[in-house]
């Protein structure tokens, strides 16, 4: 997984602030997969996580609407290690796994759900309502 992570890297992507940038992480995949899978299985076990990836330069970068002068109208933007951010990629798959595995969540969830979305959630929606319709039944959305 850390290997597909690694090659998938958006290389355009900035470097955070350990100065490794995207480019080179993805380039050196084959080198880096073992330690840096040794590194994150440790973390993993002693649910401590590296000190430089827990670090964050946060900047106004995006600019949304308006005046550009206005510092309001610009979204902050967090820059952190990009191996901190595979890592968080890891154990949010490892999560999501878990909730689908044990079936935490019911088949009618949509939003945070990766492949369904509100689109997904409405097409479902009006296909329970169809059905319904055409089996005569009474339907009430409010």
């Amino acid at each position: 997984m850390v290997s597909d992570l690694l090659q998938h890297l958006d290389t355009p992507k900035s470097m955070g602030l350990d100065g490794i940038h995207p480019r080179v992480l993805r380039k050196l995949a084959e080198v880096l997969t073992k330690p840096l899978s040794t590194i994150y299985q440790q973390s993993w076990l002693t649910r401590e996580v590296p000190v430089d990836w827990r670090l964050a330069n946060v900047m106004l970068r995006i600019h949304r609407k308006g005046w550009k002068e206005d510092l309001e109208n610009y979204r902050p933007v967090s820059m952190t290690s990009v191996s901190g951010k595979i890592m968080e990629r890891i154990i949010l798959y490892a999560i999501m796994r878990c909730i689908q595995d044990n079936q935490v969540t019911r088949p009618s969830q949509h939003g945070f759900m990766k492949g369904r979305s509100c689109l997904t959630n409405l097409i479902s929606f009006y296909d329970r309502v169809t059905c319904l319709v055409d089996e005569g039944k009474a339907v009430d959305v409010v």
